[in-house]
């Protein structure tokens, strides 16, 4: 038996219990995903994400990327050193204000985000496929809502 076992259930009737299963489940799931990893991925999980970013919304100032992550800019230009050092990423002066610069992800940023999304991908649709069809349209109907809860300040 296991910890996770040996804990009492929430009661999902209330609002109470919904956010203490929820976060539990979440939790976990964030868990497994980050273990799915390629051993080979040597970069951080703050710098995942914002290689992520920059796939997802294209090229961004250091400000738009510590604002997306909610993190000081001085943390961000950190991680985008980083980034920038081990050829992820490059930086250019931004067009029209030269106080700015502005980062955009290079080939090998683009492919490490890929390859680490495939992987993890994989792990989560074999085991979405042990799921009953009811489970995997319950996640269907979730998926959005939990992205949005996700968005909210």
């Amino acid at each position: 038996m296991s910890y996770a076992n040996d804990m009492p259930t929430a009661d999902l009737r209330t609002d109470a219990g919904l956010a203490s299963e929820l976060r539990a489940g979440v939790m976990r799931l964030r868990r497994r995903l980050v273990a799915e990893r390629h051993p080979d991925n040597h970069l951080s999980i703050p710098q995942m994400v914002v290689l992520g970013l920059l796939v997802r919304l294209g090229d961004q100032t250091v400000g738009d990327l510590a604002r997306a992550e909610r993190v000081q800019p001085p943390s961000m230009t950190r991680t985008v050193n980083c980034l920038e050092s081990d050829g992820y990423v490059t930086r250019r002066p931004h067009e029209t204000d030269g106080r700015q610069v502005v980062v955009a992800i290079t080939d090998a940023g683009r492919a490490a985000v890929l390859a680490d999304r495939q992987r993890r991908d994989a792990w989560l649709s074999q085991r979405l496929a042990e799921l009953t069809p009811a489970e995997r349209a319950a996640l269907r109907e979730a998926a959005p809502v939990l992205a949005r809860l996700a968005l909210t300040d």
